[in-house]
């Protein structure tokens, strides 16, 4: 897992050429402009999902995580608490459905707090808890999830 600044991307560029892609598009992209949906950048290899919601009471967060894709979290505006654990310290809830590259876990973790022109990447064996109220005090957050084939 990785959390910073979007002005740091360059950071990370070496990790791979589609985080790299990834991290320049949010970058580069007035999200206030976009509305909610799908864009592709690669097809199914690379895209970017752009959300836009209420943050909930941490009770009502579901775990979960990925195994084809890594997910770069990034907020474009408001704060969103997202919760942090590697999935050997969970207990599956619903076993790995690979049409939707999504298992849904239990457990607890560390939350981070995501604000406005900042990122997380998950990978594959990082459980996370997205959409988390910072002091369980909704608000509302314009999220931009660019999934990252690896």
């Amino acid at each position: 897992m990785i959390l910073d600044s979007i002005k740091n991307r360059n950071l990370y560029s070496s990790i791979s050429p589609r985080i790299k892609k990834g991290l320049d598009h949010i970058a580069e992209t007035d999200f206030s402009k976009k509305e909610p949906g799908r864009y592709d950048l690669e097809g199914n290899d690379l895209y970017v999902l752009v959300q836009k919601y209420q943050t909930i009471p941490r009770e009502q967060g579901k775990w979960e995580c990925h195994r084809k894709y890594a997910d770069i979290q990034y907020i474009a505006e408001g704060t969103e608490q997202i919760g942090f654990n590697d999935i050997k310290n969970m207990s599956v809830i619903t076993d790995y459905n690979p049409e939707k590259d999504i298992m849904i876990l239990a457990g607890n973790g560390d939350n981070l707090t995501i604000e406005n022109g900042h990122f997380g990447i998950f990978y594959p064996d990082d459980a996370h808890q997205p959409k988390l109220a910072p002091d369980n005090a909704p608000g509302q957050v314009t999220k931009v999830v660019v999934k990252v084939r690896i």
